[in-house]
């Protein structure tokens, strides 16, 4: 199986930046989806960005122009770079990685979460 560990988040004031990192690890053959997810206790998690093996994006529209993600496939790592945050972005954000393991398994592994909180 591939597990993925996140690390960054915190505590952050509005328009503040933080970065957020996700590694995986394991018997990995391909990554063909990497993406970040968030949520709001009590709400649905929804897709924040997301990153093909290629450089094609796609971001939500709440985060456009503020947000950026990015992938390092030789370290099978991906970095999502938050600017201008607002209260809104305050969630629990996960990290989701798709692919193929060396055995031909198809995976779909996710983080444990971590948390982001923006307040003053």
């Amino acid at each position: 199986q591939v597990q993925l560990v996140e690390s960054g988040g915190g505590l952050v004031q509005p328009g503040g930046s933080v970065r957020l990192s996700c590694a995986a690890s394991g018997s990995i053959a391909s990554i063909t989806y990497m993406a970040w997810y968030r949520r709001v206790p009590g709400e649905e998690r929804e897709l924040v960005a997301a990153i093909t093996r290629g450089t094609t994006t796609n971001y939500a529209d709440s985060v456009k122009d503020r947000f950026s993600i990015s992938r390092d496939n030789a370290k099978n790592t991906m970095n999502l770079q938050m600017n201008s945050l607002n209260p809104e972005d305050t969630a629990v954000y996960y990290c989701n990685f798709k692919g193929q393991l060396v055995s031909g398994q198809y995976y779909d592994s996710w983080g444990q979460g971590t948390q982001v909180t923006v307040s003053s």
